[in-house]
């Protein structure tokens, strides 16, 4: 007999979870005096915007994977665009916790957007940064000539040669 723990995940990855099939997923642990809960995330990114929303007074674990679960880059753009909106449409979040996440999270969110959020970061785009940034380019540098990559350079090193063109680099 094996141990089995419960795991609260977005409502999006369970209908595209795979019974019986091996899955990965970033925990994060939340204990409370009457309740150990897990949830988990296939994405780092979605781990990183959870626990940043639990910091918002008012803003519960049940909530937060509500919000999670309409898109890390959804609710990235969101709070840029202070779209109260977008907030008050999750069950549980009212006008006023709405505002409360933008205000708390429009300063908070710029250490996410440097991880590119308007698509999940890849390990690939990781190795690129890991590269550049042992040469000495700062990562803003190098993460707005990443998004200059173009669709034909297929391999990491043909996009690191791009970039440390783009940077003033040699190849």
């Amino acid at each position: 007999m094996g141990v089995g723990y419960q795991i609260f995940v977005t409502n999006r990855f369970f209908s595209k979870a795979i019974v019986n099939a091996e899955t990965f997923l970033y925990i994060h642990s939340h204990i409370r005096d009457d309740a150990f809960d897990l949830f988990g995330f296939p994405t780092n990114e979605e781990l990183n915007l959870f626990e940043l929303l639990l910091t918002v007074s008012g803003i519960g674990p049940k909530t937060a994977l509500f919000i999670v679960d309409r898109g890390v880059s959804e609710t990235t753009s969101a709070v840029q665009k202070s779209d109260v909106d977008f907030f008050t449409a999750i069950p549980r979040l009212g006008r006023k916790n709405a505002q409360k996440i933008i205000i708390e999270l429009k300063s908070k969110l710029g250490s996410l957007t440097d991880l590119d959020l308007s698509g999940a970061q890849t390990s690939e785009t990781g190795e690129i940064l890991d590269a550049l940034s042992s040469l000495g380019f700062a990562k803003q540098d190098i993460l707005s000539v990443i998004k200059t990559l173009p669709p034909e350079a297929d391999s990491t090193e043909e996009k690191i040669r791009y970039c440390l063109k783009q940077l003033g680099g040699r190849s």
